[in-house]
């Protein structure tokens, strides 16, 4: 799902106004007026509010930290990461066109939903390496739950199901087109064996049997994207079963 840029930012303008300090008069005569620690809102308040902006801030600031603690002005360091996320959402557009970089970009909340299911709540933590296996695992059991299996997973259930032979009882197949005998079925049909195979060796297989092997976010992001065209052709896919004899 794509962001509502408009609820983002009412959020954000919102947290801005009640985290304003008041201007107080000094205690302490001809002294004039100072911003005291005062907020426009309660703190219980601004603490309701933080809850949900913290949200947005993890999806438009990644990184961002809470930053340091003060009694006297609790909420700044939001405040101020608040007013930047407001800029990157309403002026997110020029520093690519103004610079020279206008490329599309991929958004991760747009991939399959199969996929961004399975990795958000890692991925919003940073653990991009997880977040990709728990993708992976989601697009496994989403599979096994299309064609009614769970005896079999992974390379081998997806070789199984998009296999050009005739369907078989209890081994249903998956058709991304009408079956035929082109070139072109025959080529969809292999084409998703070949993708399942690369996912399942070339990104799983590393993920699960190496300790330490990390990824960044340009990375994860990629692996994603591969594993959100697999999950869209599973999902587009007609199941082909035998038919039972009454």
């Amino acid at each position: 799902m794509t962001m509502n840029v408009q609820w983002a930012l009412g959020e954000l303008q919102a947290f801005v106004n009640a985290t304003e300090r008041h201007a107080v008069d000094s205690p302490r005569a001809g002294q004039g007026v100072f911003r005291g620690p005062k907020t426009i809102e309660s703190d219980a308040a601004i603490l309701a509010r933080a809850q949900v902006v913290e949200k947005i801030l993890n999806r438009v600031i990644p990184g961002w930290t809470y930053g340091t603690y003060s009694t006297t002005s609790r909420w700044s360091h939001h405040r101020d990461t608040a007013i930047r996320a407001i800029t990157e959402l309403t002026r997110q557009d020029e520093p690519r066109e103004n610079l020279g970089d206008n490329a599309p970009q991929i958004s991760a909340s747009d991939l399959h939903p199969w996929i961004w299911g399975g990795a958000s709540s890692l991925w919003q933590s940073g653990h991009y390496g997880e977040a990709v296996e728990g993708a992976i695992r989601k697009l496994n059991a989403e599979m096994q739950n299309k064609v009614g299996r769970r005896e079999v997973s992974e390379t081998d259930l997806f070789n199984q199901a998009f296999r050009l032979e005739a369907v078989q009882p209890e081994n249903p197949r998956l058709r991304r087109m009408t079956p035929d005998d082109s070139k072109t079925y025959k080529s969809v049909q292999r084409g998703a064996m070949s993708l399942a195979v690369g996912v399942f060796a070339g990104i799983r297989n590393p993920l699960v049997h190496e300790d330490e092997h990390d990824l960044t976010e340009q990375q994860a992001l990629e692996y994603l994207a591969s594993l959100s065209v697999l999950a869209r052709w599973v999902d587009d896919a007609t199941v082909e079963r035998v038919e039972e004899v009454p």
